[in-house]
């Protein structure tokens, strides 16, 4: 498009690049007492421009920031180029259409035909028939070029080789063939000069097959009214339209269009959820609506109901609490009935109701909720880790890292020790019979009573508070009895939390004088036993008790501590049973 073409059509509303920045054509005109022809445009970097539209006095356009607009010459401004045009640039080896080839002279009828310049013509379409996935991210594409244009470039099968022919008296031209390019499958368009969504339509018209589109960082106007019934997006499987201004209104008109989307990703465009999506977005299986800061919990109920959704990713949405008014504690919501994934990532979650309430999703099976007050406020990392595990049973994947079934229980017996005296002061008791704690305790830890069920209620010994940092709060009591002796006392010695199971064997080798290897140890307690006689160093039996003594400590490496490490401090006495084989 020549620049007269340009500025005899309505460029207000076109998108344009000048230097590498874009903008969008807000006026054309005359600015007096400048002669000469002006376009004024609005910046996408506000930064990028000096006034607010207005010019001494006289108001030319608007802005939405008193610095977003300039006044600038034609010839300074890009208007960009046509689809097919952009393809070529991409992808075509420019030079080879001006090297000199040898002619060849056909017959055509009855009519000798000299041919120019087929070799390169068959080399470019070799590159245009691999081409399935196309990026033109930021190559001024502005549209699909004359209507119909994508179309006429390409009226006959990808799978065969063909060619046009220019007539002319002397000689023919044989002209490239983009047959191929109605093969795209994937095609990357953002950062680019389109305006509109009808631009949008009338590209992926002419490419049927099309199954990924990315339209990220154009700044389009979409329909105010829904779309006509067509089959233009039939096979469109993936769609982003981050940053491209589109509201939730516009979204669910133009949705009727999309019959087999599977996933939407519309971060950063100040979404508010204004309704219901009804015969709409039902296919989708993944939503993004990340930076989309007026977004609410009450909002969120609103796509409650899509009945294919699986992942949905809410980071930076600002959001601080999530509830489920349909679910009672212990109880499942039917809202988002397929929802297996959360992100939940860079938000302002400070309360530990929120994580609980994830409990109640049916299908939730992997929840990512880094950098959020819950998490960063001067707590260890790793605690929390454990306490989140313990809220939310069905977890499987947290932060991007696996859950691991040994993690699990080590995760829910430290939760279930934390908590037990709270759990006792609220009315909790190790006698079933008496265990009655408040309601407002179960509403804050509603998984505790299944986790008392699971292990067991949590022991006195368990429950005594937590001690300063002091050698001496560290100590375990280890009492040692050895059942082939029977007359000999019950030996008392306190030992190091820390002291590995290892370490353990080589102080009774010492006190009791026998070698390591002839001892066998075994654990005991009123919750779990480890008979002496399955209890030999290094068999599963073995290692089951080892992982007791610590849950989360690696086979090994395993410490002398119930529960211990973060948020234990309390001292207990653990009956250590050495036999002799």
């Amino acid at each position: 498009m020549t620049m007269t073409d340009t500025l005899t059509s309505d460029v207000i509303g076109r998108r344009v690049e000048v230097n590498g920045e874009h903008a969008t054509v807000r006026f054309s005109g005359v600015v007096p007492p400048v002669a000469g022809h002006w376009l004024g445009v609005e910046w996408d970097n506000p930064e990028r421009g000096k006034h607010d539209g207005s010019h001494e006095g006289t108001v030319y356009f608007k802005c939405r920031h008193p610095t977003g607009g300039s006044f600038i010459r034609p010839n300074k401004v890009n208007f960009g180029v046509d689809l097919l045009t952009a393809i070529k640039n991409r992808y075509v080896l420019e030079g080879e259409l001006e090297e000199e080839e040898e002619e060849e002279i056909v017959t055509i009828g009855n009519k000798p035909v000299e041919t120019v310049g087929f070799d390169s013509v068959v080399k470019q379409q070799s590159q245009l028939s691999k081409l399935q996935e196309v990026s033109l991210r930021n190559c001024a594409v502005n549209g699909a070029g004359d209507r119909g244009a994508i179309a006429a470039a390409c009226p006959i099968s990808a799978r065969s080789c063909h060619m046009f022919l220019c007539w002319s008296p002397f000689s023919i031209l044989w002209m490239l063939d983009y047959s191929t390019i109605a093969d795209i499958r994937s095609i990357d368009l953002s950062k680019n000069l389109l305006s509109s969504w009808d631009e949008v339509v009338a590209i992926a018209d002419q490419l049927r097959r099309l199954e990924v589109l990315n339209l990220s960082e154009n700044k389009l106007t979409f329909p105010s009214g829904s779309p006509p019934p067509s089959g233009t997006f039939s096979a469109l499987n993936e769609l982003v339209l981050n940053r491209t201004g589109i509201t939730w209104a516009q979204v669910l008109r133009c949705a009727s269009g999309w019959p087999v989307l599977e996933k939407l990703y519309l971060e950063s465009n100040d979404i508010v959820i204004s309704e219901r999506p009804v015969d709409v977005l039902q296919t989708v299986k993944v939503l993004d609506l990340s930076s989309n800061q007026l977004i609410d919990e009450n909002q969120l109920l609103l796509i409650a109901h899509l009945p294919r959704l699986e992942q949905l990713i809410l980071s930076d949405i600002g959001i601080s609490s999530i509830h489920f008014p349909d679910a009672g504690i212990g109880c499942k919501t039917s809202t988002f009935p397929s929802l297996q994934y959360l992100v939940l990532n860079d938000n302002q979650i400070s309360h530990w109701s929120v994580i609980s309430e994830l409990d109640k999703l049916p299908s939730l099976h992997a929840l990512s909720c880094a950098r959020n007050p819950l998490t960063e406020r001067g707590r260890d990392a790793q605690t929390t880790r454990q306490h989140i595990i313990a809220r939310v049973g069905q977890l499987r994947t947290l932060n991007k890292c696996a859950v691991e079934p040994e993690e699990r229980r080590g995760a829910e017996l430290d939760y279930r020790k934390a908590f037990g005296a709270e759990w006792k002061a609220a009315g909790g008791h190790q006698d079933p019979d008496r265990d009655r704690p408040s309601a407002d305790f179960l509403a804050a830890h509603p998984r505790y009573q299944l986790l008392c069920r699971k292990y067991g209620a949590p022991e006195d010994g368990e429950l005594k508070t937590q001690q300063p940092f002091r050698l001496k709060n560290q100590l375990l009591t280890l009492k040692i009895k050895c059942p082939n002796e029977l007359d000999q006392e019950v030996v008392e010695k306190p030992l190091p939390e820390s002291m590995t199971i290892q370490k353990v064997k080589g102080f009774l080798s010492r006190l009791l004088k026998v070698p390591v290897a002839k001892l066998l140890l075994s654990y005991e307690s009123p919750k779990v036993s480890c008979p002496a006689e399955h209890a030999v160093s290094g068999s599963p039996a073995c290692r089951a008790v080892e992982r007791h003594l610590c849950p989360r400590a690696r086979s090994g490496t395993t410490r002398l501590c119930l529960g211990g490490g973060h948020g234990a401090g309390w001292v207990t006495s653990v009956l250590i049973t050495p036999c002799l084989f």
